[in-house]
């Protein structure tokens, strides 16, 4: 099997690939977010680590819209069209040109909810506003989510094998009233989310505890996506992977936290913990962190984790 062969073995229950696949991902300096260059480091860092999937940073946020100030100032949210993508559609481009015949290639996506908070310039304002006037919110988050499903078509049509979906908002204490997740946030994660796994066959949901922690993850369970990743650490307790797996049903990406030996440690502490993680993992699983991991984290850290994974023999 090549790496794209044994991710999508993956997806069938039952299949057993011949090693525990492995990824980590990290942010590039700005120097490497666009153009060739970018296809170029994406590359590279995919080959120095062994990596069993090319997974593309997207580093082309929504700018921030000094004029959306308060709640009703969200109708009048611009819409960008395929013009304002041209970017990262390029990089996509180049990477599936240059990657899929070897793996599989997907892109970050960020949520409706994460896109509105990067136009306010963060999610606690974005929070604050939906908690003030969850209607007229919506109607800022409906032509982001418009917008957003334009990109991904033009991404599926360029031969992108998915997306890594990712979703914030129902994280714990975001909100007094905990119903607003589902009333404003779902819906729009939903319809995003639903088209992405029409268009296209391996998506990794992403449940991103970036910003804060979550109380449970089950409110996820009938969110798509063909892999699931997540933060093991839950203000309640704190899940193993073989939980998690038990929980979805679904392969399971993470076990290392990024803030952990994989970003700091010595490659004989990188080696131990990960033994330990693959030793209890469920069968269909992918080593990784819990999110991106620092930017400075040293790549032979990241290939230390990945061949301890890949030469791993479960008992």
């Amino acid at each position: 099997m090549n790496k794209r062969e044994v991710m999508f073995s993956l997806l069938e229950e039952g299949q057993s690939p011949p090693y525990i696949p492995a990824a980590f991902f990290l942010h590039f300096d700005p120097a490497f977010h666009r153009g060739a260059a970018a296809v170029q480091k994406h590359l590279e860092f995919f080959r120095a680590t062994s990596m069993d999937f090319v997974k593309i940073q997207y580093e082309h946020t929504f700018p921030q819209l000094p004029f959306i100030q308060r709640p009703a100032d969200w109708a009048k949210m611009p819409f960008y069209d395929l013009d304002f993508y041209a970017e990262p559609l390029a990089v996509v481009k180049g990477l599936v040109r240059a990657a899929k015949p070897e793996a599989v290639v997907v892109l970050t996506l960020y949520s409706p909810f994460m896109c509105a908070g990067h136009t306010l310039g963060s999610d606690r304002a974005l929070s604050r506003h939906i908690e003030e006037d969850p209607e007229a919110v919506k109607k800022g988050l409906s032509i982001i989510t418009e917008s957003l499903l334009e990109f991904v078509r033009a991404c599926a049509a360029l031969g992108l094998d998915g997306f890594y979906t990712s979703t914030q908002g129902g994280e714990a204490g975001r909100f007094s009233n905990p119903t607003l997740f589902d009333e404003v946030i779902r819906p729009f994660d939903r319809l995003l989310m639903d088209e992405v796994n029409r268009l296209t066959p391996f998506n990794i949901l992403h449940i991103c505890d970036y910003h804060l922690p979550y109380e449970r993850v089950d409110g996820f369970l009938d969110y798509p996506g063909q892999v699931v990743s997540l933060g093991m650490e839950l203000t309640t307790r704190t899940l193993t992977p073989a939980e998690a797996y038990a929980l979805f049903r679904r392969p399971i990406l993470g076990g290392l936290n990024r803030h952990g030996v994989i970003a700091h440690g010595t490659p004989e502490q990188i080696r131990a913990e990960v033994e330990s993680v693959c030793a209890a993992a469920p069968p269909r699983f992918i080593l990784g962190a819990d999110c991106t991991v620092p930017s400075e984290t040293p790549w032979e850290n990241l290939r230390t984790a990945i061949e301890t994974a890949h030469t791993f023999r479960r008992g």
